[in-house]
């Protein structure tokens, strides 16, 4: 089943996992618990949906390399509601 997401794993370590994220229009990152504390770097300027596990959402800004950070145990959907170009962004996992 495609979800319209894909993840590239670039680099992991005892410390690092970086994943660049790309979602096509309409596309979903399922719903999904961070067990790490991370790092987004916005790779495009556009908006996404966050679906957290409760049902409240919202609408999240992206800036191009305009980085933001949430905790570990955040769970949530990554919805692309939009037309035309991906979202894309590298989302950065401190795992220790």
């Amino acid at each position: 089943m495609s979800t319209g997401s894909h993840a590239e794993l670039q680099l992991e370590n005892e410390q690092f996992k970086v994943t660049k994220w790309t979602i096509e229009a309409g596309g979903v990152i399922p719903m999904h618990v961070h067990e790490y504390e991370y790092v987004v770097v916005p790779l495009v300027t556009m908006s996404m949906h966050v679906v957290n596990s409760d049902g409240s959402e919202f609408e999240a800004a992206l800036v191009t390399g305009q980085s933001y950070t949430r905790p570990a145990g955040s769970e949530h959907q990554i919805e692309h509601r939009g037309t035309g170009d991906p979202v894309v962004f590298v989302e950065v996992e401190r795992l220790s």
